[in-house]
């Protein structure tokens, strides 16, 4: 199969389209043809060597991507619920910019018929770590919540789960995202100096809970917003969050979270933003794309 792989840690120049072994699928797996996959900024800190999920050392060549779409093209021993031919979406931590994937049948749920491949295909990493997020922080209504990188994958859907549940929205962004965050139903602030003062004057009875999902100043105006550091919650900023008492949030991912928010999707309730889409011959330009910054929404590769 072809596979979006690199033989080395480096700049989006290692990404190499290469020619890799087609898994097969053991007791309890299925083989999934992959129609897409999503491309998100932990691809890039894998690459660069920087986080790498399950294994201390891991072995080139090296398959990046964390969440796919596709359709069920081999099924293993007692792997029950997903047919031949059921078109799924799901995750495999560092195998899913491939031609093919396999896959536990608990890391996969139906896909929505009405949901466009690209879509699928990106959408279970940022839904899942935007869920748990709001989660393990209590957001709910009455909070008033300060989403740093409010227009990118993961706050996309904050804020849209955060104004489902009650909340009022503050989203920071470059100012050409602003309306789309209005359209969220976000109130929109640019980042950078005089942040602090910005997100004051639209929430002048205070900030109650925030997601940073950019990490250091962005962590930093969390800090003298917020009153109650165990409600500042980190996707990126791992490092810093101990010594600071804020939360460092990481995905906890369930068939059962990924079917409630696919159900958000079908009901028209969450709305996922695609941006650009590239061909998996083209993962390396899909790389330099997610490290340009200030996204709206996500990134996809379409493999087939």
């Amino acid at each position: 199969m072809k596979a979006a792989a690199i033989n080395a840690f480096g700049g989006p120049d290692v990404v190499e389209l290469l020619d890799l072994p087609t898994p097969e699928p053991g007791p309890g797996q299925v083989r999934v043809r992959v129609r897409a996959a999503g491309v998100q900024p932990v691809d890039g800190a894998v690459r660069r060597g920087l986080f790498h999920a399950g294994a201390a050392a891991p072995e080139f060549p090296l398959t990046i991507g964390n969440d796919f779409a596709g359709v069920v093209a081999r099924v293993g021993e007692g792997a029950a619920g997903f047919p031949a031919g059921a078109e799924v979406l799901g995750w495999a931590l560092m195998a899913c910019h491939a031609e093919y994937v396999v896959v536990p049948v608990d890391q996969i749920v139906a896909k929505p018929a009405g949901m466009p491949w690209e879509v699928a295909g990106a959408f279970s990493a940022s839904a899942q770590t935007a869920h748990t997020a709001l989660e393990a922080l209590g957001v709910g209504a009455g909070d008033t919540f300060l989403v740093h990188a409010a227009a990118g994958g993961v706050g996309t859907v904050a804020v849209q789960l955060a104004r489902a549940y009650g909340a009022t929205v503050v989203g920071t962004a470059s100012p050409r995202n602003h309306e789309y965050l209005r359209s969220l139903g976000a109130v929109p602030v640019a980042y950078g100096d005089g942040l602090v003062d910005r997100v004051r004057a639209v929430a002048p009875d205070g900030v109650t809970v925030a997601l940073d999902g950019a990490g250091g100043a962005a962590l930093d105006a969390s800090l003298e917003l917020v009153a109650d550091r165990a409600r500042i919650g980190t996707i990126v900023d791992f490092e810093r969050a101990p010594a600071l008492g804020v939360r460092a949030l990481r995905t906890q991912r369930s068939t059962e979270r990924l079917s409630a928010l696919t159900g958000l999707w079908e009901e028209g309730r969450l709305r996922v933003e695609i941006s650009r889409v590239f061909p998996l011959a083209q993962a390396a330009e899909a790389h330099r794309a997610i490290e340009t910054g200030h996204g709206r929404g996500k990134i996809a590769l379409v493999v087939g």
